[in-house]
């Protein structure tokens, strides 16, 4: 694939179906064979593959197709090689091992310790625990609270720094508000 196309016999078959390009100009923009490309158009080949539509994917466009249409020796020009093929990323829950489960709890005291103006739904987010986990262990009241040692969650590879340094933001972000909030209060009354 040296035009970055996604999935090239998908794209083949949406335009053997929809368009008028020549088979050659087919095979030449999804880097097959033209006799695959004449497979396709038969039905002999790609059989229970979905047609995929490289204008929707931005791939192609429709001034393209239509310049090549009505010239059989142009070939397909692929609309850019960076496809984004989803407008925002999304966050994937990383697995975290047997071994390293049982030191949530211990990143959880960490936490309250280093970083008190953290609220426990933003430590059980970050960590990955139950926020009445967190609310037990700010009570000393955790099952196992005598047994837990306080481990920096960054360094074990819980979360990263990026994530704990946005959530201590969003906490400073709270305080503030609720200061104001309450200086507010105290003129108004």
């Amino acid at each position: 694939m040296t035009n970055g196309l996604l999935m090239p016999l998908a794209t083949a078959v949406w335009l053997v179906e929809n368009t008028t390009l020549t088979f050659k100009q087919i095979a030449n923009f999804c880097n097959l064979h033209e006799i695959e490309v004449q497979g396709i158009a038969d039905g002999e080949v790609a059989k229970g593959i979905k047609p995929y539509n490289p204008i929707i994917s931005g791939q192609l466009s429709r001034e393209e197709i239509e310049l090549s249409s009505k010239d059989e020796s142009r070939l397909l020009q692929i609309k850019s090689n960076d496809i984004e093929i989803s407008g925002e990323e999304k966050k994937i829950k990383k697995y975290v091992p047997m071994s390293k489960r049982q030191d949530k709890p211990d990143s959880a005291l960490w936490l309250i310790k280093q970083h008190s103006q953290l609220k426990d739904s933003q430590i059980a987010k970050l960590v990955g625990i139950t926020k009445n986990s967190v609310s037990s262990i700010r009570n000393k009241s955790y099952w196992n609270y005598n047994n837990l040692n306080p481990k920096d969650p960054v360094a074990m590879n819980l979360f990263a720094q990026k994530d704990l340094v946005l959530a201590l933001e969003k906490a400073e972000r709270r305080i503030n508000r609720e200061k104001k909030e309450k200086e507010k209060a105290k003129q108004t009354a």
